[in-house]
């Protein structure tokens, strides 16, 4: 099987597996991973944190969002401008959220554009290792990618459910490691 096979596998079986969490299971998780984590991130006041509004059954990570602007940092969400591109958006208070593309929801074109310091990375499954399997188009990946060409080196923390961990996924030259990993279980460093 080729690591393009595998991974299709892997994410199909994975997703199916958080899909079948139940809502109150999802809910209790990702409050749980707030409190893992609202605290343990290290950030300084005024960085950029990239998060994500959840879609279908991912961890609602809206709750430590919120603990980390309260501890100084600036918040900014993913907005797809085309097949290839993702660009984070700066999270204003009061600012509206707009459908911004493979349903994900996102400031309008009227937010400034910025640069995270700290990626919080959704994913369809994750090793050991920090290697991550995403949802297929590669966003993430040409996103880090071009941010990695201007100097900026996000840290990267994948954000999953304990029911994504594989025991090993294949790495690929493309493929961007993750920092650490936060589930329901605890925060991780690689």
């Amino acid at each position: 099987m080729s690591p393009r096979d595998l991974k299709a596998a892997l994410r199909k079986e994975k997703l199916a597996l958080r899909d079948a969490m139940s809502p109150e299971m999802r809910i209790e998780a990702s409050l749980t991973m707030a409190d893992h984590a609202g605290d343990v991130i290290a950030i300084d006041p005024g960085h950029i944190v990239a998060g994500f509004w959840p879609i279908r059954s991912e961890v609602d990570i809206r709750p430590l969002m919120a603990r980390l602007k309260q501890r100084g940092a600036r918040l900014c969400l993913p907005a797809i401008v085309d097949k290839q591109t993702i660009i984070f958006r700066e999270l204003l208070d009061g600012a509206d959220v707009i459908a911004t593309g493979f349903g994900t929801t996102g400031p309008g074109p009227e937010a400034p554009e910025v640069d995270p310091d700290i990626m919080l990375v959704p994913l369809s499954a994750f090793d050991t290792t920090g290697h991550r399997i995403g949802y297929g188009a590669g966003y993430y990946d040409r996103a880090i990618d071009r941010l990695r060409n201007k100097g900026h080196l996000p840290k990267l923390i994948g954000i999953a459910f304990d029911c994504q961990e594989v025991a090993s996924i294949p790495a690929e030259p493309h493929d961007v490691a993750l920092d650490a990993v936060l589930t329901e279980s605890g925060f991780r460093h690689f």
